[in-house]
């Protein structure tokens, strides 16, 4: 049921944007930012504290540096889709491939701690609605074949589901639980702080956005 939901997630948002064609991104942004602040939440209630109870600490916390050095490396190719950026430049298929190969890895990691952590699936969810809808425009300002930018996201769909599957059912995976979770927990630090402390424009206190930070907060400790 986990995987439909997540698979569902990504393929109503696509198909939502070639229906609607969305315009203003403002609700976009809002939406970002309550997935940022309810998956960091998430980690700070839910899995650091897992993690640093199974294995010596210098060690995990060396393993969520490398996630978030990881995350910083992938934003090199993806442009921040992550985050809700559009890619500023489409460039030809070399430039194309990287940016949907690093979006991908990140699905896949964000796989990882969803059986075993099972209220992250739902900042998961939320978080994949609007990289959706960033990935899907982006796709469609290609000009591709209608079947070329289905079969993308169908791909995008199954990555999260894929990594989920992976970590359940392969035992070298799961030898290395506790480091892999540690990685994943820094690319969800990076991400998430990311959308949440970027600069409102004129650096200006957005009300609104500082609300839907506090609800994903409240909701996250609720969950």
């Amino acid at each position: 049921m986990v995987y439909i939901l997540l698979i569902l997630a990504v393929l109503l948002s696509y198909l939502f944007v070639v229906g609607f064609n969305p315009k203003n991104q403002y609700v976009l942004r809002l939406l970002l930012a309550f997935s940022g602040s309810f998956l960091l939440a998430l980690t700070i209630f839910e899995l650091l504290p897992s993690v640093y109870r199974t294995t010596d600490h210098k060690t995990i916390g060396i393993f969520i540096l490398l996630g978030i050095l990881l995350q910083v490396f992938l934003e090199f190719y993806s442009q921040g889709l992550e985050h809700g950026h559009s890619p500023h430049s489409s460039g030809k298929g070399g430039a194309q491939i990287l940016i949907f190969g690093s979006l991908c890895i990140h699905a896949l990691l964000e796989g990882i701690p969803i059986q075993s952590y099972e209220p992250i699936v739902v900042g998961i969810l939320i978080h994949k609605i609007p990289v959706t809808v960033v990935l899907s425009i982006f796709l469609l300002n290609l000009n591709l074949k209608k079947y070329q930018s289905l079969g993308i996201i169908l791909l995008f769909s199954l990555m999260t589901p894929l990594g989920s599957f992976l970590a359940q059912n392969f035992s070298l995976i799961q030898q290395y639980q506790a480091p892999l979770l540690a990685l994943v927990i820094g690319v969800f630090l990076h991400i998430s702080t990311v959308i949440l402390f970027e600069s409102s424009k004129g650096h200006q206190v957005n009300t609104r956005k500082l609300f839907v930070i506090i609800l994903g907060i409240v909701v996250a400790y609720m969950v």
